[in-house]
């Protein structure tokens, strides 16, 4: 399952993903902001983080005006690699090296059809773990003693 949400920015780039998720038959929830209110990025990108970080979602999609703020709110929830993409490359090489669990993009940014091919490139994307299992954990050590738990 795919958990999706954004700010008003992001809110018709939303629209236009969640229908191309449904013409290709993938789950997804949609938490909000629901018809373009005005409201504040970090609760959105903090909502679907959470959604990823707890298991109930596989990934996540953020989308706000760049995609930079709500992507900042989504990696302050522990264990969450939420990657700003705007290019279907990058979309990839997140998944395959990074072991990304969340995309982020700009609503100001891209539209709709590059959009849905990043999508795709994320989706599609496997972890190719080995040199970059390594790194991976190593981020994952720098959150631990950001934490003092280590």
């Amino acid at each position: 399952m795919i958990a999706i949400g954004c700010d008003q920015a992001g809110y018709e780039l939303k629209q236009a993903v969640m229908e191309h998720l449904k013409e290709k038959n993938i789950e997804f929830t949609d938490f909000g902001s629901f018809e373009g209110e005005r409201v504040d990025y970090p609760l959105y990108g903090e909502k679907v983080a959470r959604e990823v970080a707890e298991g109930r979602a596989r990934f996540g999609i953020v989308i706000c005006g760049t995609g930079i703020g709500i992507s900042l709110a989504a990696n302050k929830v522990r264990g969450i690699r939420c990657a700003l993409c705007s290019d279907t490359y990058s979309a990839r090489m997140t998944r395959a090296h990074n072991d990304a669990n969340m995309l982020a993009m700009g609503g100001r940014v891209i539209g709709p059809c590059l959009a849905c091919d990043i999508v795709d490139s994320f989706l599609s994307a496997e972890f190719e773990g080995g040199r970059h299992l390594r790194r991976v954990e190593q981020i994952a050590d720098i959150e631990r003693r950001e934490r003092g738990e280590e």
